[in-house]
């Protein structure tokens, strides 16, 4: 055979080549694996997630950077025992294309090493699990939601600004709970402030009593508190009918009072938290997608429909940039983490690690919102502590 021969049936085949690797980019669905609570004490925030990513498919005709989505569901019931297992049934049996997920820290910490291993594309719209985009930080692995550490570090400025002095902290005793109290205690302490103990009690219970009196006796300036869905609920209650509020006034991180205030009722009415989300932030994005949200589903969207919502357009900025074609891993990450996301919150972009860089706000519990107060830090970038990227 000779040479131009040679060359002419090299270059035949690699037009076949990429017309079929064309054809299998438009044919073939993305597989999305959702593992996410569907049961228990997470269960609505599950739900709300998953909404808000169909949300933005549903606008998008269905598709994601031109590609059709395929949806498999894993109830991980926030359990960590069973979280190994669990998302190894998407990657492995199910052969997704990307896992979104979850809401427990502890289960997203066995999500993002089984990702690590497989090289499978792991998107986090919740679990603000550090060491996600710390330590286990990986070109794979991206989050639309926060670092626990970010609201937190926002709270402990806005906490020594209002010029208390001393603080006591509770929360369940797990990575969520430790790591945004840590987070309040490096800007607090840094601002002259005084953490004088840390209250704990295994996840999820809810027996507040005691520690209640603790902190009756111990006569802090501020609490300061992680607690989440049902275990939120009873702590603002409970710290309500201890009448604690009137002389010790409590603070949380965003998650204390949303999606939960319904359920509150008037024990929440006035708290300060600080999240990435709020009610009432003027912005034409969050307008478009409330009302698009409450038409779809006949509710209100709370911050982990947001979180989902983003997620998926995290995914499309990344699918659209290789034009769906999930063989291109490398350029589909570079895309992604170079994406400027133009979400409800507020525009944000990526940390060198993969979290958002984005503002906390301050919000006040008003009737059933969380009323933005104001920016309580801007652009906040998680420190990354631990990431090799």
């Amino acid at each position: 055979m000779d040479r131009r021969h040679a060359v002419k049936l090299a270059a035949a085949a690699a037009v076949v080549a990429a017309m079929a690797g064309t054809a299998a980019a438009q044919g073939k669905p993305v597989k999305v694996g959702f593992m996410l609570p569907y049961t228990g004490t997470y269960a609505a925030l599950g739900t709300a997630i998953e909404n808000g990513f169909r949300l933005f498919l549903e606008e998008h005709g269905g598709k994601l950077g031109g590609q059709s989505v395929e949806f498999v569901r894993v109830d991980d019931e926030s359990d960590p025992s069973k979280a190994t297992d669990n998302v190894n049934k998407l990657i492995k049996r199910d052969q997704v294309d990307v896992v979104v997920g979850t809401v427990h820290s502890g289960v997203a910490m066995a999500m993002a090493k089984a990702a690590k291993d497989s090289g499978t594309l792991l998107i986090v719209p919740n679990a603000g699990a550090d060491a996600v985009t710390g330590p286990m930080c990986a070109p794979n692995i991206f989050r639309t939601s926060f670092s626990n550490w970010q609201p937190g570090f926002a709270m402990g400025e806005v906490v020594a600004k209002r010029g208390h002095k001393t603080a006591v902290t509770i929360t369940w005793k797990y990575a969520a709970g430790d790591e945004s109290v840590n987070g309040f205690k490096e800007s607090f302490t840094k601002a002259g402030g005084k953490v004088i103990k840390d209250l704990t009690l295994p996840f999820p219970n809810v027996e507040f009593q005691a520690l209640l009196t603790e902190i009756a006796s111990l006569k802090p300036d501020a609490v300061y508190t992680f607690f989440a869905g049902g275990g939120a609920v009873k702590f603002v209650k409970d710290y309500a009918a201890a009448g604690l509020g009137k002389t010790i006034p409590l603070y949380g991180a965003g998650f204390l009072t949303d999606g939960t205030l319904e359920a509150q009722g008037d024990a929440a009415q006035g708290l300060l938290t600080t999240l990435h989300y709020a009610d009432g932030l003027d912005n034409p994005k969050d307008k478009a997608f409330r009302l698009a949200y409450a038409k779809t589903y006949k509710l209100q969207p709370d911050v982990y429909a947001v979180q989902g919502y983003d997620a998926a357009q995290l995914l499309g900025a990344g699918l659209a940039a290789v034009k769906g074609d999930m063989g291109k891993r490398d350029a589909m990450y570079a895309a992604m983490a170079k994406a400027r996301i133009d979400s409800p919150r507020g525009a944000f972009t990526l940390s060198k690690s993969h979290n958002p860089v984005q503002d906390i706000y301050l919000r006040k519990v008003v009737g059933k919102a969380n009323q933005v107060q104001g920016v309580a830090v801007k652009a906040l970038a998680d420190p990354g502590r631990g990431c090799r990227m």
